[in-house]
């Protein structure tokens, strides 16, 4: 008697314009006649060729498929440059309309943005805040909403970095890195929760952390201490937010080609008595695997799945993106 060993199960596939599983189906059942039952002895497959053109074949892809979530809207914070430049403008792609917040001092970079996420077809708004400062947020919320409609996904981008040896930071320093980086992610949070459980429905917080979260870098003490306290944030938040189908998740990038990662590399160089550029160059050569800086489209790229449905599973992580220096 033959055994059986294939196992058939059911599964809903997408319909395409060429070749589908549909259409070879007949083949594939001709192909088993030989396993109906009762059959005796050893059961043989003939070979059968099946000649298919690979060109009249279409896989999904995001150019295939098109998803239509409906009328989405997103706050970043810091997007005027750099990584939340790259953040808003990639959610403008993934079909959301985008807040851009900075500081008064970027307010050129906050009307550039603007202007390029119009021209890729979607509402945006500029808004000036100090992240640090809770009014500043609850007030670039209320704008956000009234300027776009009911706020879905959070992101909490905005952050500073200094290079500075413990032993010689001073009490303001520390307190100004942590009212950017740890009160500017408590502020953006929970006035961002209370606005998605005022409107019902859950939505999506995301949080900027950093490779330093997971391990610390030297002359780089409190930045890496404030980085930690996003993660903590991150993790406790999202068990509170759960009830209301709010996810929390964070990013963290590794080392990045943007002004804040010069400002490091110049000034971790000056410690060592490197030139401009060594610094980051020994880093990549000798820590990232994939032998390359980050770009910002490298963190764009993971908080569009953060901001998206696809990540509707998955609250109170923080994902490394780091091109291979932290494994964890």
């Amino acid at each position: 008697m033959c055994t059986k060993y294939i196992h058939f199960h059911h599964y809903t596939t997408p319909s395409y314009n060429s070749i589908t599983i549909s259409d070879l189906l007949p083949t594939m059942k001709s192909l088993l006649k030989p396993f109906h039952q009762g059959t005796s002895a050893i059961c043989t497959i003939p070979r059968t060729r099946i000649r298919i053109n690979p060109h009249h074949i279409r896989m999904a892809s995001s150019t295939a498929v098109t998803r239509d979530y409906g009328k989405r809207t997103a706050i970043v914070t810091g997007s005027a440059r750099g990584i939340g430049k790259a953040i808003a403008v990639r959610l403008a792609e993934d079909g959301f309309d985008v807040c851009i917040n900075d500081i008064s001092a970027n307010q050129a970079g906050i009307d550039e943005t603007v202007k390029e996420i119009q021209n890729l077809g979607r509402a945006s708004y500029g808004h000036v805040a100090d992240v640090s400062k809770r009014v500043e947020v609850e007030g670039l919320i209320e704008a956000s909403v009234k300027n776009l409609g009911n706020l879905n996904v959070m992101v909490a981008n905005a952050g500073i970095a200094q290079v500075k040896s413990l032993l010689s930071l001073s009490e303001d320093e520390v307190r100004r890195m942590f009212d950017v980086n740890v009160f500017g992610i408590f502020n953006c949070y929970s006035a961002a929760a209370k606005q998605m459980i005022k409107q019902g429905g859950g939505g999506k917080i995301i949080g900027a952390a950093s490779i330093v979260a997971f391990k610390p870098f030297a002359m780089l003490s409190h930045y890496s201490a404030s980085k930690f306290a996003v993660r903590g944030f991150t993790q406790a938040f999202a068990m509170e937010m759960a009830e209301h189908k709010i996810t929390v998740n964070g990013y963290a990038p590794g080392i990045v080609g943007t002004a804040m990662w010069d400002l490091i590399d110049e000034e971790l160089g000056k410690t060592k008595g490197v030139e401009k550029g060594a610094t980051i160059k020994k880093y990549t050569d000798e820590l990232i695997l994939l032998g390359r800086t980050s770009v910002p489209t490298d963190v764009s790229k993971c908080v569009s799945y953060l901001a998206s449905p696809d990540s509707d599973y998955m609250t109170g992580q923080t994902l490394i993106i780091d091109g291979g220096i932290i494994m964890n």
